[in-house]
């Protein structure tokens, strides 16, 4: 997993990459300004427990937040139970999406 600061420089560049102001992303995500700036200068670990509405407010992945690589599309789902993981994660809100990716991941590792 990367750092804070790495996931900071990332929400940064995507954010002026799109031309919103930190004010701007701060009300999209639910958060102040000075949230934002924290975050995109690594000075606080709470960027973590945000990262799915960051990712939302910024048309990103959490993939992309977190590892710097957009594994959003790795391939396209065709077999039956892919197709329905990937409803049932459209279908949650952004912190439950958020709980499936950290389950997943842990699985993954076994």
């Amino acid at each position: 997993m990367s750092t804070p600061h790495d996931i900071g420089i990332r929400i940064k560049a995507l954010r002026r990459e799109k031309g919103i102001s930190q004010d701007e992303l701060a009300q999209r995500v639910g958060v102040t300004r000075s949230a934002v700036a924290q975050w995109e200068t690594g000075r606080t670990g709470q960027v973590t427990g945000n990262l799915s509405r960051i990712a939302g407010a910024l048309d990103a992945s959490v993939e992309f937040l977190v590892y710097g690589d957009d594994k959003r599309t790795p391939g396209i789902a065709t077999q039956g139970d892919e197709l329905a993981l990937l409803r049932l994660y459209r279908d949650c809100d952004p912190e439950d999406r958020q709980m499936l990716l950290r389950t997943a991941r842990r699985l993954a590792r076994r």
